[in-house]
């Protein structure tokens, strides 16, 4: 404003006053001293830890934090910085500004954290000053770790997951459930069976929570016991070890069921012939004649506990040879759907015979003539079932059509490698289990396929990037219209950062 009228304005200019020790012109401060001469004098850090002793679980890697508490904390992690700082003394008398780790060699078991600490010192002048502590790990195995490395076998409860079905197709999918959340980490041993898979733990309250995270994804029903290992009579202590008998339905997708006609009727008279479509903590059915769906919740199920009437192992490939739509589309579940009549025939058939089928199907909106589908063969199966026989007038349709098929178009992919994989738990087999390698391996890769043609099961699975993976151009080139898989946007999980790549990115910065 007063330049604006013309009015004559004094600068004003910040003097500079001589250092009272080496005399060198500085700003002026309240100690009168410059900044190396007020560090000479003062250190704001005599009195602050620069060694500490810290106890390193070898096994674990987990660190104490007196008295009792183990912290797992991975190296140079804001765990383990928030735990170094912690564990110094006398921290509290200054200002802490920064703290950040010190390269030192993994197998050094020294730990360094640089620290930068400010603090008022002569006549209020604020001193800012770094030091270095020093963190000396001590090796000392955890109680747990140390339990588990005098017996390996000396657990305190286990959880006997069962389900008796002829595949392992629902614990493929129970495994990634499992590493997707992160269920079993307290496990001390993983041990797969012939009809399951055995987890035992170190703690009681390890094995309930699993087995309360087993009974939110799968319809299950389960029963405990224990067992007297010891008893101490002067202090009254006594040691059990905990057994969990888990039992999942042995109802899983893709299966052809018969209702009972007491669970019909409590459905609103659905079925009695239908199809399971999805299996999580409730099992979800759906009529492919109505295209009516419906819940059944675990009580309900474990009230009757009826079984399949076929499962997806009999799975027959047809070819649809007409299709013609008999009812517009309808969204069932979150999904499309459209009633339709269809003429198929058994592939097995060609040349063979000439039986054709006349049959009703839900796939309308998805199926086209010379198209193949998979289903289940009633006209020449061999159905012993006691809930059948019970509906007296009922008319069982030759074929009813589950899924698309893409075995052709998968057949054609000169590339065998998937641009994605899997992790699995680390399990011993049992040497009593007989597996068979083979079917397992078969089974395993049509759980990977139903993973690429149901988008719905990927949503709880975690995806990783196949390094190994290595595209094909000749099978770009001759596919056609391309078989089931997984988008790229899917495979967010374990993506890397190479140090590298940082250091490239530091450098464009600075050129820009």
């Amino acid at each position: 404003m007063a330049e604006e009228a013309g009015m004559f304005m004094v600068h004003q200019t910040v003097g500079s006053v001589l250092c009272c020790k080496c005399g060198i012109p500085m700003a002026p401060n309240a100690a009168n001293m410059c900044v190396k001469c007020l560090r000479s004098e003062v250190d704001i850090t005599e009195g602050l830890q620069k060694h500490v002793t810290i106890v390193h679980c070898p096994e674990c890697n987990c660190y104490l934090q007196p008295p009792r508490t183990w912290i797992k904390a991975q190296l140079e992690s804001k765990e383990l910085l928030t735990f170094c700082v912690k564990r110094l003394k006398n921290l509290n008398k200054v200002r802490l500004v920064h703290a950040e780790f010190i390269w030192t060699e993994p197998h050094s078991k020294r730990i360094k954290v640089k620290l930068k600490v400010q603090k008022e010192v002569l006549n209020g002048a604020i001193l800012e000053q770094s030091y270095v502590v020093e963190y000396v790990q001590q090796e000392h195995m955890c109680e747990s770790c140390s339990r588990v490395q005098a017996n390996p076998d000396q657990w305190v409860a286990s959880v006997q997951l069962r389900q008796h079905v002829s595949h392992r197709r629902t614990f493929f999918y129970l495994e990634q459930l499992i590493l997707r959340h992160a269920a079993a980490a307290s496990a001390i041993k993983i041990k797969q069976m012939e009809q399951g898979i055995d987890f035992f733990f170190a703690n009681r309250s390890h094995g309930v929570k699993f087995v309360e995270f087993v009974g939110k994804v799968a319809p299950v029903r389960s029963r405990s016991d224990k067992q007297l290992v010891s008893h101490d009579s002067k202090s009254n202590n006594y040691n059990y070890k905990h057994t969990f008998s888990v039992e999942i339905s042995p109802i899983c997708r893709e299966d052809l069921i018969c209702l009972p006609p007491k669970v019909r009727s409590s459905l609103g008279n659905l079925g009695p012939l239908v199809i399971c479509t999805k299996v999580t903590n409730s099992i979800a059915l759906f009529d492919p004649f109505t295209l009516r769906h419906c819940f059944l919740d675990t009580d309900q199920y474990w009230r009757y506990s009826f079984k399949s009437l076929h499962t997806s192992r009999e799975l027959v490939e047809y070819i649809v040879l007409d299709l013609e739509i008999i009812s517009p589309e309808v969204n069932v579940g979150g999904s499309r759907l459209a009633l339709a009549d269809a003429q198929v025939a058994r592939v097995s058939d060609f040349g063979k015979n000439d039986t054709i089928f006349n049959i009703k199907t839900h796939l309308g909106h998805l199926l086209n003539p010379g198209d193949y589908a998979l289903g289940y063969d009633l006209y020449g199966a061999n159905s012993n079932d006691d809930e059948l026989e019970k509906y007296k007038g009922l008319v069982i349709p030759d074929a009813i059509l589950i899924k698309k098929s893409y075995e052709e178009k998968r057949q054609k992919k000169h590339a065998k490698a998937r641009p994605w994989k899997l992790k699995s738990l680390g399990m011993e087999v049992d040497d009593k289990a007989k597996l068979d390698q083979e079917k397992v391996d078969s089974e395993y890769e049509q759980f990977l396929k139903d993973l690429e043609e149901n988008p719905e099961m990927r949503l709880n699975i975690s995806l990783y990037h196949n390094e190994e993976y290595q595209p094909s151009e000749m099978a770009s080139m001759t596919d056609g219209e391309d078989a089931p898989s997984v988008p790229l946007e899917e495979l967010l999980a374990d993506l890397e950062l190479r140090d590298n790549e940082d250091e490239d990115e530091d450098d464009s910065s600075m050129r820009e």
